[in-house]
């Protein structure tokens, strides 16, 4: 299978977030957890506060992940921005829209930051982010060795979704939606999105993840959440 590349001529936004020049250490004593902010060799990028259908987006796939990841007994750690994820030892600080560290990797995290690659890492497009995304953070995360990395560009006029899974060569690899507008996940066992979910103004997570586990087993679900309150 060809090795997919991000589109290379993204070009880097003319305006969006604010930039500062300091050390790692000085970033971590500089920033706190009000300050949405990337450390990348050097450069400290502040991030512009996120439109509201980035975090109707972000909300719905932290829903119907953790959702599935409960109902199926999948263990592991899911968390949404800003928490810093550092890559690897003297590698940037990302903070990610949403990751999932899997039980066997749950010692990566700490109560300050994710300390090495998650498995999966999810980064939803906003104007200033598109080149960041795409180029950028593809490339540190492939690095970094995390297993899946979702880009979902919900934007007026875009509505286009990447999805990459780690080729053994170490390279992503996309792994585009079947013919029924299905992605697949190779990382969370049975897991799968209908993509047009992604587009939806008010998503359901309810909804899908009765479509995505069956009607019956979202059923009994619902029977043993009621039980257990």
């Amino acid at each position: 299978m060809d090795v997919k590349e991000p589109p290379v001529a993204v070009m880097p936004p003319k305006t969006g977030a604010t930039t500062l020049r300091m050390s790692y250490e000085e970033f971590l004593e500089w920033a706190d957890e009000d300050v949405h902010a990337e450390w990348v060799d050097g450069e400290v990028s502040i991030e512009m506060p996120p439109k509201n259908p980035h975090q109707v987006l972000v909300a719905f796939l932290l829903q119907v992940i953790g959702l599935f990841a409960r109902v199926t007994g999948i263990r592991g750690h899911l968390l949404t921005a800003p928490f810093e994820v550092k890559l690897w030892a003297g590698g940037p600080a990302r903070e990610p829209d949403l990751v999932f560290v899997a039980q066997e990797h749950l010692d990566r995290v700490t109560p300050e930051r994710i300390a090495g690659a998650p498995d999966l890492i999810i980064e939803i497009v906003s104007n200033d982010s598109v080149h960041r995304d795409r180029v950028d953070k593809f490339d540190n995360y492939e690095k970094a060795g995390v297993a899946e990395y979702w880009i979902i560009d919900n934007r007026p006029n875009q509505k286009r979704a990447w999805f990459y899974q780690l080729g053994p060569d170490g390279k992503f690899r996309e792994t585009p939606p079947d013919a029924r507008g299905i992605y697949h996940s190779a990382l969370l066992p049975n897991f799968w999105l209908r993509v047009e979910w992604l587009w939806n103004e008010e998503p359901n997570e309810l909804s899908a993840l009765a479509e995505i586990i069956g009607p019956d087993r979202f059923a009994e679900a619902l029977r043993q959440a009621k039980q257990a309150q």
